[in-house]
């Protein structure tokens, strides 16, 4: 696959190294064929940025993710976490990460009090400061009247709030999110961000995967879209929708599910580049306005159209223009 121009990597005036650097990197299984799950990444992330790896299922964003917190080994290049190398200084790199994973890790043994204290206690911390910490982070984290529960008596978004308060209790310098929100119903998706956008404050850098790409477009200063193991492109999100996104989107709001044979009406459309299934009912992405509307409504026709609406491109259009297919394969 051809890779196309990434921007500039970015420099620190002050002389302090990048939170994540990563210099063609690459992890092969051995096989036949081989796999190639990640094939010359090249990426820098700023202190205190919020950068985003976007793409499907499947495209290589957790097994770099796996990389940048030691726990898969490169086959080649390099990858620097605050300037250590995570396969020469891997102890030191894991003191100054966080990692939630896709799968819930927090000890069911433990209540979620215990959960933070003990990761705490694990770093080194005194038994009279890890108290003082979870204490802190389950007030922050609006667990604290949960304090004395067990994980298996808290909601997926409680337990997801706890993985987050739990990988920062140490205070780590760069939290790598793996698909935080997977499975979370759109209010707990709401109350994550809302907590992660507040770590920032605290100079964290965050990188973030996801194949939610309205999260990635709210939340993230750049983004990375990743396919078949490489960079595609890399930027801001306002620039990649200016340089590669369709030049329109409308939003339908159905009153019912929509059908295959409806989905297929609307990409036959002259114009039409791509269609997305959305919470409400559809988005139609086309690369010319004129006259879009009127063939969108006829050709909805009389499957139930509660609200029209019409916006710039997204960054699933962009993903869609760039390989050709749909972000949630």
């Amino acid at each position: 696959m051809t890779t196309l121009p990434m921007s500039p990597t970015l420099t620190t005036s002050t002389g302090v190294p990048p939170a994540l650097e990563l210099r063609g990197l690459r992890k092969i299984y051995p096989g036949t064929p081989e796999v190639r799950a990640v094939d010359g990444i090249d990426l820098t992330v700023a202190p205190g940025e919020m950068f985003g790896l976007l793409g499907p299922n499947g495209a290589g964003k957790s097994t770099t993710v796996g990389m940048c917190t030691t726990r898969i080994r490169p086959s080649d290049g390099r990858a620097m976490v605050t300037g250590l190398d995570v396969v020469a200084d891997a102890a030191r790199v894991k003191r100054r990460i966080g990692v939630v994973t896709q799968t819930n890790t927090l000890d069911r043994s433990l209540t979620l009090r215990e959960n933070l204290r003990y990761h705490c206690r694990y770093f080194g911390w005194s038994i009279g400061d890890s108290r003082q910490r979870a204490d802190e982070l389950l007030e922050r984290f609006r667990l604290l009247d949960r304090a004395d529960a067990f994980p298996d008596q808290i909601s997926g978004g409680m337990a997801q709030r706890l993985q987050v308060a739990r990988a920062i209790a140490h205070g780590p310098e760069v939290l790598f999110l793996d698909e935080p929100t997977a499975g979370l119903d759109p209010q707990s998706r709401i109350a994550l961000w809302e907590l992660v956008g507040d770590l920032r404050s605290d100079g964290l850098t965050v990188v973030l995967t996801t194949h939610y790409m309205e999260e990635a477009d709210q939340l993230c200063d750049r983004v990375a879209i990743v396919d078949h193991g490489e960079v595609l492109v890399c930027d801001t999100p306002e620039r990649l929708k200016e340089l590669h996104g369709a030049a329109v989107a409308v939003e339908l709001t159905l009153e019912s599910p929509p059908d295959e044979r409806l989905v297929a009406r609307l990409a036959e459309l002259p114009d039409v580049v791509g269609v997305e299934r959305t919470a409400g009912g559809l988005r139609v992405l086309a690369d010319e306005h004129e006259g879009l509307v009127a063939r969108v409504v006829v050709a909805v026709g009389d499957a139930g159209l509660r609200d029209l609406s019409v916006q710039g491109s997204t960054l699933e259009a962009v993903f869609i223009n760039l390989t050709g297919r749909d972000l949630r394969e």
